[in-house]
């Protein structure tokens, strides 16, 4: 795992698109039991490299009913963004995750965490990419039928500030997938 994870830090497959140059961002480890699979990372943990370094992990660990300290033992959770860099701004928001970095790295990653037992998939990209047909139509049905994806994947929103009208339009997500959410990770880390 260990050179694993030095060969993504060295990574630079897509370095001529990255506006902020590569700096791949992950966290991993074989005894990981969770993984949490998310988009890329912004701006912040760009600078930082800390995966979930902003206002969205804030949200994401409130989800989830973990402190920063659970949240950051990577024998607990692996952090795995669709794409490891910072992939440029947009019109409305940061640029989608860059496609190669997926192809390229996750299933070396999966397979190396033995006692991996769920996945969460944070927003439309994870999803699309593990699911593929079985998704839904919509990220909103795919969260929604989020029974359908177990014991192996658990779809989220993503916990952007961006979907506080999502999240406002679909209240049963914090009220009654949220707390249901918190008991599957609960039960799988202890």
């Amino acid at each position: 795992m260990n050179t694993l994870l030095s060969d993504i830090g060295s990574c630079t497959i897509c370095s001529e698109h990255l506006p902020l140059g590569p700096r791949p961002v992950v966290s991993a480890h074989p005894k990981s039991r969770i993984a949490i699979i998310g988009q890329a990372p912004g701006t912040k943990v760009h600078k930082t490299g800390v995966p979930w370094d902003d206002p969205s992990g804030d949200r994401l660990r409130n989800w989830l009913g973990v402190s920063k300290e659970v949240f950051y033992d990577v024998e607990k959770f692996a952090l795995i963004p669709m794409g490891f860099c910072y992939p440029g701004k947009g019109k409305s928001g940061d640029l989608p995750p860059r496609p190669e970095c997926a192809p390229q790295w996750h299933n070396s990653l999966l397979i190396s965490m033995k006692e991996l037992k769920l996945t969460l998939l944070v927003g439309s990209y994870a999803q699309a990419y593990y699911l593929k047909q079985s998704k839904k139509r919509t990220l909103t049905e795919t969260v929604a039928e989020w029974e359908a994806y177990l014991p192996q994947f658990f779809p989220l929103p993503h916990p952007s500030g961006r979907n506080n009208i999502w999240l406002k339009k679909n209240p049963w997500f914090e009220n009654s997938l949220v707390p249901t959410l918190r008991e599957h990770v609960k039960l799988v880390l202890t």
